[in-house]
């Protein structure tokens, strides 16, 4: 039997996104501009369950894990999951996508148990504007702690910014500056419409061709894509340390090359951020014994991931929000 991880569509997935909980503690106006709602409290996964789950897919080629959320820092046991997951047979890569808010006081731990690539979340670099966006006055010391993690060994720093018409679409000069001399990829991701913003993003969604065009105008070139790199097309001038990439799910043929699958902080297995619900997977996390039967199920549900989804249709699927199946 094949044990690799390929669709009915010859697309292969050395990528994880794992949601370690949908807890959020900023409030970002595109996601959750009313903060997290605590609804009736969730069993998120334990670290042993995690274990079992990133070792199964470590064995069906993957080898790049993302720790996502919410906000996964959140979770009290993230220093003991981070080490654990980086010291899994198979594992290359553990990234972490995070809002920065404890970045400063523990990227250098973070580092030592295992973290190889960090994601930020930076929609502004004016602070009043990245205060009004997060509902926090944070910006300075999130910067300090990018500026920490650049002194480390990371294999990769990425800064993200969600692209909002007529609010941060016009600030890419403030992100160019940075670059000149920072080694970070800057990515500017496409506003999504989820099952909750449909008047948010009738009002704020701007294409990023807008932002291709103001890059090609000023001598940017367009990156050979990686084979584990994330949906990003990637930016590079010769004058500058630092790249752009862009994240454009409404672009052409955005899903060709999608290289990732998802499972939330509850046990459910995502084709798709804009698929339909989730396949419950948990009940094979219990032991390392049911290790066989969890990638048997893995493969089973990957026959149903669809050739792309359905955003051009208006239809974002069953996500409510971004937070709730980890971005």
């Amino acid at each position: 039997m094949n044990e690799s991880l390929v669709d009915p569509y010859g697309r292969r997935f050395p990528y994880l996104r794992l949601s370690l909980t949908d807890v959020c503690n900023f409030s970002c106006q595109y996601c959750l501009p009313d903060g997290y709602q605590c609804g009736e409290k969730k069993q998120f996964l334990t670290e042993t369950e995690i274990k079992n789950l990133i070792s199964a897919f470590a064995e069906l080629g993957t080898y790049k894990v993302r720790l996502t959320g919410g906000e996964p820092t959140i979770r009290k046991d993230f220093d003991d999951i981070l080490s654990t997951v980086s010291r899994i047979p198979g594992v290359e890569q553990v990234a972490m996508t995070t809002n920065g808010y404890r970045l400063k006081q523990n990227i250098t731990k973070w580092v030592n148990l295992g973290l190889t690539h960090l994601n930020v979340s930076v929609d502004s670099l004016d602070a009043n504007l990245f205060h009004s966006l997060t509902g926090h006055n944070r910006l300075k010391e999130i910067i300090q702690g990018i500026d920490l993690a650049l002194e480390s060994p990371l294999k990769q720093i990425k800064l993200n910014a969600v692209l909002l018409k007529n609010v941060n679409s016009h600030q890419i000069d403030q992100y160019t500056d940075l670059l000149k001399t920072k080694s970070i990829s800057m990515r500017f991701i496409e506003l999504m419409q989820t099952g909750d913003n449909h008047d948010y993003f009738q009002r704020y969604h701007v294409s990023s061709q807008v932002i291709k065009n103001h890059l090609f105008s000023r001598g940017w070139t367009e990156k050979i894509r990686d084979k584990a790199a994330g949906p990003a097309v990637e930016y590079f001038h010769p004058e500058y340390q630092g790249s752009f990439g862009i994240i454009a799910p409404y672009s052409k043929d955005f899903c060709d090359s999608c290289n990732r699958l998802r499972v939330s902080a509850v046990g459910d297995f995502h084709l798709c951020l804009f698929g339909e619900e989730g396949y419950s997977i948990r009940h094979l996390l219990q032991s390392s014994a049911q290790k066989q039967e969890l990638k048997d199920a893995l493969r089973y549900h990957l026959d149903f991931k669809k050739k792309s989804h359905f955003l051009h249709d208006g239809n974002p699927g069953a996500t409510p929000n971004l937070a709730s199946v980890g971005g």
